[in-house]
């Protein structure tokens, strides 16, 4: 199986606000149903239409394919075919893709990123603090509707690698811990919330397996999200007898920093090679990807100039240095995870980038190692020749 390199083209057909706050501006709305909920919808429409026509474009794709990426995700919303309110559909922008994949031999995983109700209360789920989607057998049945169509318009491209069936059904502990949870704007809207039991889980991945491989060709890979729960999925996918699967898994030293106080290299090695053991553990059974990661860590970001910059009256000398020992942090923990990523059927970087113009500064420096082309352009990361 050949390994997969990639990166995901967040925050193009699927809105999450801290990564372009600017969409956002003088709405009020901390996620893309909000934000369609309280804007005019012409203004709306003119708005998402300035975005997706400039946010990716034919020239990311021959970036990307410079840097020896094949294959991209691409996460897609509910309403993707303009059928669901908003209505405010982007199926036009995937077409694109696909054409402009194909034009560079590039392979494209259509990952199904938001469902109504939203299938883990993230922002990135599409609607913050509100997550029951799994409650409602018409919406999870729509859900699946939209896999089919979107198998059916795309199944017999050649940029098609394959089709991920839901991105982050959320755990029980997960839920528990998570910062959006109970962050709703509407609490009526949020009642009845909570986690996507694993049963649940387990048959929604049945059927659309079933439904899918209808359709799709056999060489096309159906993807499953573990649903922050790896260590179940080992023996599941055999035993179901599914053909050409693949389970993705997320793993971020950012979050993992958010419950343990010491930000050092040991540390993330400690916890990217448990990581490691268990993507091999799993991998008997099925290939296991991290559909996302990313070198966002406190002990690049925390890094100081040595004594010479200290030293030195020169703000710029202390400036380079600072940005030398951060660089230096930042290549360290890049290649402590593509070495582990790597020991699994691979990996794809969240996310491609925040801002069309990478000369342009984001609004918190933080967000730069998210920020694939930034991390590339800044020799933060070195993967070509791996």
């Amino acid at each position: 199986m050949k390994k997969i390199k990639g990166v995901n083209l967040g925050n193009w057909l699927v809105l999450e606000k801290w990564m372009l706050p600017e969409l956002f501006e003088g709405t009020g709305a901390e996620d893309e149903v909000w934000l369609n909920r309280k804007m005019n919808p012409a203004e709306l429409k003119e708005k998402m239409k300035e975005h997706r026509d400039t946010f990716i474009t034919e020239q990311d794709f021959a970036f990307i394919k410079e840097q020896g990426i094949w294959l991209l995700r691409i996460p897609v919303p509910y309403f993707i075919f303009g059928d669901r309110p908003p209505f405010n559909g982007c199926v036009e922008y995937l077409d694109k893709a696909f054409d402009w994949a194909e034009k560079y031999g590039l392979q494209i995983l259509i990952d199904l990123h938001t469902v109504p109700g939203s299938q883990n209360g993230y922002d990135n789920g599409g609607l913050t603090g509100v997550c029951k989607w799994c409650k409602n057998p018409e919406e999870v049945e729509f859900a699946l509707t939209v896999l089919e169509r979107l198998a059916k318009r795309y199944g017999q491209r050649e940029g098609l690698y394959g089709l991920e069936v839901l991105n982050e059904p959320i755990s029980f502990l997960v839920y528990a811990t998570a910062p959006s949870t109970g962050k709703a704007v509407d609490k009526e809207e949020a009642k009845g919330s909570g986690y996507v039991p694993l049963p649940f889980l387990e048959n929604f991945y049945r059927n659309a397996y079933r439904r899918l491989r209808k359709i799709l060709p056999e060489n096309k890979t159906i993807v499953f999200h573990d649903g922050f729960r790896l260590r179940h999925w080992g023996k599941f996918f055999r035993k179901e007898h599914m053909k050409n699967v693949v389970l993705d898994t997320h793993i971020y030293i950012f979050a993992m920093e958010s419950f343990v106080p010491i930000h050092m290299p040991w540390v993330y090695q400690i916890y990217i090679k448990s990581q490691q053991r268990l993507i091999e553990r799993i991998q008997r059974d099925v290939p296991v990807m991290v559909g996302e990661w990313c070198i966002c860590n406190k002990y690049a970001e925390k890094a100081v100039s040595g004594k010479s910059a200290e030293e030195s009256s020169d703000r710029s000398a202390q400036a380079d240095a600072q940005d030398e020992l951060r660089k230096k942090r930042y290549l360290e923990i890049a290649a402590m995870q593509l070495q582990a990523w790597e020991s699994g059927a691979g990996w794809i970087y969240w996310s491609y980038q925040f801002k069309p113009n990478r000369k342009e500064p984001l609004d918190e420096k933080w967000k730069e190692s998210w920020d694939f082309s930034r991390c590339v352009e800044n020799g933060w990361i070195e993967f070509k020749n791996r």
